[in-house]
């Protein structure tokens, strides 16, 4: 375009110099141009403005009225008429001393519709392009919208995707936009592979990543479709998984997707380096702050000598040390641990420095995104405040107790500057998800038969994070109902409270030769102590009806028929190290509960059980545990109730039925139950080398275990106390219709009268 304008005035200027006398055609440059600018711009003429009014036009030009025609003005000009987005395209000509300036006006978008969309929504399309109706219509945004579309199916693992911008011409310079999409099919990952890898099997780094490669029945995931920053996230996911694993030196060096020619399938390449694998040497506190001792501080480092180097096991010391140096009055504080490798002998010293943090204050905490949630549920899961000293490390525990609570798809949390040097600003954005939810279940249990549930629950009530739930289980040998009530802060402060309302019906005609129906309520508490141990408290009140006595049931059972009441107070201390409380892998747990029943009632009694358990890793998902529980029940002026007395087998002690061990009544095969009973596994879970995915776990176990102690007593009554073993081989399948668990289990120590059970099943679904 200034080319052309270029020539239109070199045009003008020979046609001027042809008519001046003794002037030719070898007229020098610089005379022509000192010519053109004697010649002045008379008078300007805008062509072609529909919408944008002339003066508006005139406005972007860098001549005016009165200016000599100078051809580097009249060029930027063209830049800035075009800069505007508002023209399709610009010309300037020169007729005499006037400027005629011919514009052609971009047109404006009337609609905008998508086509071929079946996968995204229109809702979700017009939400990612940024034009939108009565817009001026660009090519230049058309096509970055086009790439915006582009990006946003490829998120959602479609590579093979196109978008073709069309436009239909409508009167007045109005136009219908449509954008015409061909999805594709998913782009599927076809093929994982790492390089380099000596430590680790291929199959075992794939269980480590979240991208998959594509199986028939992965259809209800979509981790197997292709993804950029899952990719980043997988190589995250390696270098936690090797740092954890004593190789301090890991690196992903390359991370390689390559898609085939018919654009439907990834093949991934993971390039790494392993290193060298160090355990750890000596571990140090380094205590920098005035009055601050090392004694004060060691026992936090609980890793030790020769254990492999653990990049989790850093950090944990990391933020323990910073907790425990600010509960000792220490506000501003830096740890940073100062490592010292040394290759030749494979080993990692570290020495935790503690030294004085900037001063720096916590001015204001800005939450945003929260729709349902009130402000005070989330901040109360902080463990800083506004004006409290910045503590980074206090900073991420909240963020983790965030994320913990699931109410939100996402917890992003960011410091800024703050009014002053020495302020900082919490920035916490959060995406809320449903927290109610309507459950349908089926499934079958050795103990209870075929089950049937129903579940209606909201983990956030009005947003204030309380919990409601009401549920319906319907079993062939056992049916209950029950609402309960859960406030997670009681009176402002950190104690869990609620309450639960059930009635119970339950057939025991096969084991005792009675059926039960128990109504009943319970209140509650519980506060934490410290990180690890927690304390709970409980009142229960119900009411118990033993009837439908089998006539030739025990004489025991027969002398307890009718309904009693209960009033029961018990207390529960619990302190956990696991790592995972659904499937620990490393740590242990012990709990006594004390119950206490008599305030009120026909139930006097006095019961203590312990629980406890211990895991550990030997090797790559190969755990170890060994777990127990004992009790103990007395009455208090009067015999152990029935129903509070303790059994042993099924799901406690497997090899045997439930309630099959134990003190029973020979005459008539009732189970009686015992005052006291221990029960102790070990148990090897492995492993079968299926895709972890699947969820398709081994085990081998042994189990042990008693009960004993009957009072009253007849002639019938059999209460050995002896010892019984049972050992066997189990799997678990964690199917996406809800656990599977199957155990196999061979007594091996029995009593003629003990009713065993070799095959187990447990199976249940929600959905």
């Amino acid at each position: 375009m200034g080319r052309f304008h270029r020539f239109i005035l070199r045009s003008g200027f020979l046609a001027a110099l042809s008519v001046i006398p003794g002037v030719g055609l070898a007229q020098s440059a610089a005379d022509s141009v000192q010519l053109a600018q004697t010649v002045v711009v008379g008078k300007i003429v805008i062509e072609g403005a529909l919408r944008v009014e002339p003066d508006t036009v005139k406005s972007y030009l860098l001549i005016r009225e009165g200016d000599a025609f100078d051809e580097r003005r009249l060029d930027r000009s063209l830049k800035s008429l075009f800069a505007t987005g508002l023209f399709a395209d610009v010309s300037v000509r020169r007729e005499g001393n006037i400027l005629i300036v011919k514009v052609l006006e971009n047109p404006v978008i009337n609609r905008i519709a998508f086509e071929g969309n079946k996968k995204v929504t229109d809702e979700d399309l017009e939400a990612e392009v940024t034009l939108r109706p009565r817009v001026i219509y660009t090519r230049t945004k058309v096509q970055n919208d086009v790439k915006r579309i582009l990006t946003l199916y490829r998120r959602n693992g479609r590579f093979a995707v196109s978008v073709d911008p069309k436009i239909i011409q409508l009167p007045q310079n109005r136009i219908d936009l449509v954008f015409e999409v061909s999805e594709g099919a998913l782009t599927q990952v076809e093929s994982i592979r790492f390089v380099g890898n000596k430590t680790f099997s291929d199959r075992r780094l794939r269980e480590v990543i979240r991208t998959r490669e594509t199986e028939w029945w992965r259809f209800l995931s979509k981790d197997d479709t292709y993804d950029p920053d899952r990719i980043t996230f997988d190589r995250e996911l390696l270098r936690r998984f090797y740092l954890s694993d004593g190789f301090a030196d890991f690196r992903v060096t390359s991370a390689l997707a390559e898609l085939t020619p018919d654009r439907e399938d990834f093949f991934v390449t993971f390039t790494v380096n392993e290193g060298t694998r160090y355990t750890f040497g000596e571990l140090d506190v380094d205590a920098r702050l005035r009055g601050l001792k090392k004694e004060q501080l060691i026992d936090i480092i609980e890793v030790e000598k020769g254990d492999w180097y653990d990049i989790s096991a850093v950090d944990k010391i990391v933020d323990g040390l910073t907790n425990r140096v600010g509960e000792l009055g220490y506000a501003f504080v830096n740890v940073r641990p100062r490592i010292n490798r040394d290759r030749q002998k494979k080993i990692i010293d570290i020495t935790f420095e503690i030294v004085e943090g900037p001063r720096a204050f916590v001015e204001r905490i800005d939450i945003s995104g929260n729709i349902r949630t009130l402000d005070k549920v989330i901040r109360r899961e902080f463990r800083i405040v506004e004006g409290d000293a910045f503590n980074s490390s206090k900073l991420r525990r909240s963020k983790q107790r965030l994320e913990g609570l699931g109410f939100f798809e996402k917890v992003d949390m960011q410091q800024v500057a703050g009014s002053e040097p020495d302020k900082a600003i919490v920035k916490v954005e959060v995406e809320e998800k449903s927290t109610g939810s309507i459950s349908l279940g089926a499934g079958f249990s050795s103990s209870v038969g075929p089950i049937g549930d129903i579940g209606i629950s909201e983990n956030n009530l009005l947003g204030r994070g309380q919990k409601l739930a009401l549920s319906l289980q319907i079993a062939s040998t056992r049916s209950q109902i029950d609402l309960s009530f859960t406030e997670p802060y009681f009176l402002n402060r950190e104690i869990r409270a609620g309450f639960d309302v059930f009635h119970v019906t339950q057939d025991l005609q096969d084991t005792s030769s009675f059926d039960l129906n128990r109504t009943g309520f319970a209140l509650r508490a519980g506060y934490p102590i410290t990180s690890y141990l927690r304390q709970d408290w409980k009142y229960l009140f119900s009411k118990s009806t033993i009837g439908d006595v089998n006539s030739s049931a025990s004489t025991l059972i027969q002398a307890v028929e009718g309904t009693t009441q209960k009033s029961e107070v018990s207390h529960t201390v619990l302190y956990d190290r696991r790592d995972n409380f659904t499937n620990p892998t490393d740590g242990y747990f012990v709990s006594l509960n004390t119950s206490v029943a008599g305030l009120g009632g026909d139930v006097n009694s006095l019961s203590n059980v312990v629980r406890g358990g211990k895991y550990h890793e030997i090797a790559d998902q190969w755990i170890l545990s060994i777990g127990g529980r004992m009790g103990y029940i007395v009455g208090l002026g009067e015999d152990v109730d029935l129903l509070d007395r303790f059994h042993v087998g099924g799901d406690n002690l497997r090899g045997f039925e439930s309630r099959g061990a134990g003190p029973r009544d020979t005459l008539t095969e009732d189970a009686l139950g015992g005052e006291w009973l221990y029960t102790g596994t070990l148990e090897l879970k492995f492993p079968l080398g299926l895709p972890a995915e699947l969820g398709i776990g081994g085990r081998v176990f042994t189990d042990i275990g008693s009960a004993g102690g009957v009072t009253p007593v007849n002639a019938t009554t059999k209460d050995t106390g002896s010892v019984r073993l049972a050992s066997g081989v189990g799997m678990t399948w964690n199917s996406p219709f809800g656990p599977l668990g199957i155990d196999l289990g061979f007594p091996l120590l029995k009593e003629e009268h003990d009713k065993t059970e070799t095959f187990r099943v447990n199976f249940g679904t929600r959905f």
